[in-house]
């Protein structure tokens, strides 16, 4: 896997190009986060805390909240730096699918691909499009959809 190193500040609009792909580094899902993430959301469903329960799942063993995994990834694309200072909000998450499970010790990244540049003048920037594919150790996206970024022009800065 080809991570991009980390940035000191992050880009601003005007550095984004339609097709521009940034890859994070990887990360690996352990028990003790998935229990953390249940009580931080409440979320304590069997699938994801009862190890003896999710053995007669389909899926045989526990499984990490989906929204923990999106979370996650949202968090490894913040650490390349691509928008450290220069991210105004995340605006929108789009046609977001959660396509397999991930399990105690998968070790998740992501791969992002710039998709559309929209400038909005009346903000300060432009909006960023960015598609984005969660993948495991295995090299099998397990969710993905797209998200849009608000980022500053550099005439702000």
């Amino acid at each position: 896997m080809d991570t991009q190193p980390l940035l000191k500040h992050g880009l601003y609009f005007e550095d984004f190009t339609t097709g521009m792909e940034i890859t994070t580094a990887g990360r690996t899902v352990t028990e003790a986060d998935i229990i953390n993430f249940a009580g931080l959301s409440g979320d304590f469903n069997q699938l994801h805390t009862n190890a003896e329960f999710s053995k007669e799942t389909p899926f045989g063993q526990r499984i990490a909240h989906g929204l923990f995994i999106l979370s996650v990834a949202s968090g490894l694309a913040n650490q390349t730096g691509f928008v450290e200072g220069t991210a105004l909000a995340l605006r929108e998450i789009d046609n977001w699918k959660f396509s397999k499970p991930v399990f105690i010790q998968d070790t998740i990244h992501a791969e992002m691909t710039v998709i559309e540049t929209t400038p909005m003048p009346l903000l300060k920037g432009g909006s960023i499009t960015i598609s984005v594919a969660v993948k495991n150790q295995h090299a099998e996206i397990v969710m993905k959809g797209s998200w849009k970024v608000l980022v500053v022009s550099r005439q702000m800065a």
